[in-house]
């Protein structure tokens, strides 16, 4: 503070004091994306973000020091939409909105308490902070699905057959599977991150820099096509010997870097100077006099703004339901209920407070049908319904069933037409089956969300209905339906589906419909 310019000491202090009320305020957004930063491999990057960013703002030193810092308030209206999208991501449980509008308040208040020219001067550090959002998991399905269709493109362009079946595929010299760490998102985060500052500190022309940019994106994605098909021709040709096992990440982190290397020598050879830094802006007459007066409105109306989500968050979670939901099978006139399940497969939605799953039996004699309730209360990061880690099969971790198709339907039910989402599993690995094994198992599964009464089968209407409801004060509740029947090749389970939920649909809602209603009972 010694060295520092002395109209820069009190505008610091309170930015710093205001960062502080914030971290108070929202610790457990920023936590939460700590922790991803620390368990995650795709955004492990986002711990040297911070330090990045700081060292950008010291290289500009120079030129900020003469500036004088003052307050802009019309930035502070900008808090305003920030705090309603965090309010909205905390009650859907959705981590991305929360943290990307904690960031964006610490980004905002720079213009608001150090003026919008000092802003101007590090947009690009300001900006560079949002890369520390773990944020992209939603792209690691459409990777995979695109690596494997480069794979298998490939390997029949060079003339080996290919048999596939969604994410699995089986050549001559053995079988293949493309999971989570084949997909390139680690790659793809790196590979921006570094690309965007790259092109920051190396060019002056937006032009450049976007183009860069754009060059950083695409890289990646084709590098990590190319890997996947040489790792299966190393096998293929070496008889699986190489790249086999933890040897084809490493073969793939070393060819990674290699493609990065050549990027970036590449991009070195069209960089430009420096740009000549800018004059300071001459400071007009009675602006010391009134900074007392504005200093005081800014310090209020931050205070305020910042205060008022957590406020607003804490009011809708004492009108909600809470305890653990009392889920009851429910009746189905010709049915009778087994608690037992139809098949080995158990469905990836973790953490539900309540879960049922069984089959239900035609009491004249038939086949039966499958049934999995999980239903969600008190959602909060790791115990919502929604999330990218929630599906039919955990890619990662299910060596025994995996999914072939996924589509969606319509169908008429006893309360009307409802979407559904359809998924075909297969039991068994894929080599199981070509190499001579019994038939693999087959299920077809019919998915719907219910979220405090509404169905939805689109992830991103179900967060936005369920964190409306919420700020209602009329709870979280919310729950999957999954109706499944072993597949038959000629299609007859598909009929039995479509026959069962048309009758029984509104059966499923009024009983889920009286778990929420039990609860809201309970409250006081």
């Amino acid at each position: 503070m010694l060295n520092m310019p002395k109209p820069w000491r009190l505008p610091l202090l309170v930015l710093v004091l205001a960062w502080a009320l914030l971290a108070l305020l929202y610790h457990g957004t920023i936590g939460a994306m700590v922790s991803i930063w620390d368990r995650s491999e795709t955004f492990a990057h986002a711990w040297v973000v911070p330090p990045i960013s700081a060292w950008l703002v010291w290289r500009l030193r120079a030129g900020l020091a003469p500036l004088q810092p003052w307050p802009a308030l019309h930035w502070l209206w900008g808090l305003l939409p920030l705090g309603l999208l965090w309010l909205m991501g905390e009650l859907a449980a959705a981590n991305a909105a929360t943290q990307f509008a904690v960031m964006g308040m610490f980004v905002l208040l720079v213009p608001a308490l150090l003026g919008t020219e000092v802003a101007r001067r590090i947009a690009f550090p300001l900006g560079f902070l949002f890369f520390a959002v773990p944020f992209g998991d939603f792209l690691t399905p459409w990777l995979m699905e695109r690596t494997a269709d480069f794979t298998v493109l490939a390997l029949r362009a060079t003339g080996i057959p290919v048999f596939r079946e969604g994410l699995e595929f089986v050549i001559p010299s053995g079988s293949w599977s493309v999971v989570q760490a084949c997909s390139g998102i680690r790659y793809l985060m790196a590979s921006v991150m570094v690309g965007t500052l790259f092109a920051y500190l190396n060019y002056r022309s937006h032009t450049r820099r976007w183009v860069f940019v754009g060059v950083a994106i695409v890289t990646p994605l084709v590098a990590n096509w190319l890997r996947a098909y040489m790792i299966v021709m190393l096998g293929h040709l070496s008889g699986n010997t190489l790249a086999v096992g933890v040897d084809h990440l490493i073969y793939g982190w070393v060819f990674f870097g290699v493609i990065m290397l050549a990027m970036f020598m590449i991009g070195a050879r069209w960089s430009e100077p420096d740009a000549a830094p800018e004059p300071a802006p001459a400071v007009a007459p009675g602006v010391h006099a009134a900074l007392s007066s504005r200093w005081s409105a800014a310090i209020a109306a931050t205070v305020l703004l910042l205060v008022l989500p957590s406020v607003l968050r804490m009011h809708a979670d004492e009108r909600s339901a809470h305890g653990e939901p009392e889920l009851v099978v429910p009746q189905l006139p010709g049915w009778a209920w087994r608690a037992e399940p139809l098949a080995s497969w158990r469905p990836a939605f973790a953490n539900a407070a309540a879960t049922l799953h069984g089959r239900y039996e035609p009491e004249a004699g038939g086949d039966a049908i499958g049934v999995y309730i999980g239903y969600y209360r008190d959602q909060r990061p790791g115990r919502q319904l929604v999330t990218s880690v929630n599906s039919l099969v955990d890619v990662e971790t299910d060596r025994d069933w995996s999914r072939t198709l996924s589509t969606l339907a319509v169908l008429d039910t006893d309360a009307g037409r409802l979407g559904w989402r359809v998924g075909e599993l297969r039991g068994q690995a894929l080599s199981q089956v070509s190499g001579g094994g019994s038939l693999a198992p087959r299920l077809r599964v019919w998915q719907i969300y219910w979220i405090n009464g509404r169905p939805f089968t689109s992830d991103w209407q179900a967060k936005l209905y369920g964190a409306w409801r919420k700020l209602q004060g009329q709870g979280d509740d919310a729950a999957v339906l999954l109706v499944y029947a072993e597949k038959d090749g000629a299609g007859p389970d598909e009929m039995r589906l479509r026959a069962f939920l048309s009758a029984h649909w509104r059966t499923f809602d009024t009983a889920l419909s009286g778990v929420r209603d039990r609860g809201a009972a309970r409250q006081p």
